[in-house]
């Protein structure tokens, strides 16, 4: 079973895209910088490690009218 679950995650972000595009973001961020949000990860990969962010509530992106944004707590 993966963890988080796609249904879990969809709760955190409505569009599966959106869910895509925050996670792969925040992966490459990961790859180059390498600076952990959590203490504890269960995955050992950059995407499965950024799906955990979104599920825990430390990674979210905005809407606004114009444009959208990506925020890391």
């Amino acid at each position: 079973m993966l963890y988080p679950s796609i249904d879990e995650l969809m709760k955190k972000i409505d569009s599966k895209y959106s869910l895509v595009t925050v996670a792969a973001k925040r992966a490459r961020d990961l790859q180059q910088k390498g600076k952990l949000s959590l203490d504890h990860y269960v995955s050992h990969k950059f995407v499965g490690k950024a799906l955990e962010e979104i599920y825990m509530d430390r990674l979210y992106y905005t809407t606004d009218s114009s444009k959208k944004e990506v925020q890391e707590d």
